[in-house]
């Protein structure tokens, strides 16, 4: 009989558990409450910055467009990206056939695709600067750019308007 007894001591059901006297007093208490203060005065304070940075971002970026309207009204174009070399002109310029000796000891290859000029080989000498690349990269490099690859030297020189 002892091991029925004993049997019935250790047998738990879930509906015998009540959370309903589940109760939090003194310290515990104090924590909660200030670790939801510490947390909502971070957010507060996370948010505040968020909405003082796009104020004053705002603020400075009106600030600039006033300063662009005031710009284009005095005929100065605001800054825009370099354009390339129509094909006509990179047709136009000069292709000399490379000899075994540089004209210049310090230009032996095309800085673009850094290979080396071969004997005979056809490159494309810009105007401007006398540097020399190989046909293929300097007419890509001209269709988005308008300058020297190594020296920044302009092909073309804009008109006044």
């Amino acid at each position: 009989m002892t091991s029925t007894q004993d049997s019935h001591s250790f047998e738990w059901r879930y509906d015998q558990l009540d959370d309903k006297n589940f109760q939090i007093h003194g310290r515990t208490l104090f924590f909660i409450i200030v670790l939801f203060s510490v947390i909502l005065l971070i957010t507060l304070l996370f948010l505040y910055a968020r909405w003082i940075g796009r104020s004053s971002s705002s603020s400075s970026s009106s600030s600039a467009a006033v300063s662009d309207s005031a710009a284009i009204s005095a005929h100065v174009q605001p800054f825009s990206r370099p354009k390339g070399l129509d094909s006509a002109v990179i047709d136009s310029l000069p292709i000399t056939l490379h000899r075994g000796v540089s004209r210049r000891a310090d230009e032996p290859e095309c800085c673009i695709c850094l290979g080396v000029f071969e004997e005979g080989e056809k490159v494309k000498v810009l105007p401007q600067c006398s540097h020399c690349y190989h046909c293929e990269c300097v007419d890509k490099w001209l269709t988005t750019n308008s300058s020297c690859p190594i020296c920044r030297a302009a092909l073309l020189v804009d008109s006044p308007v």
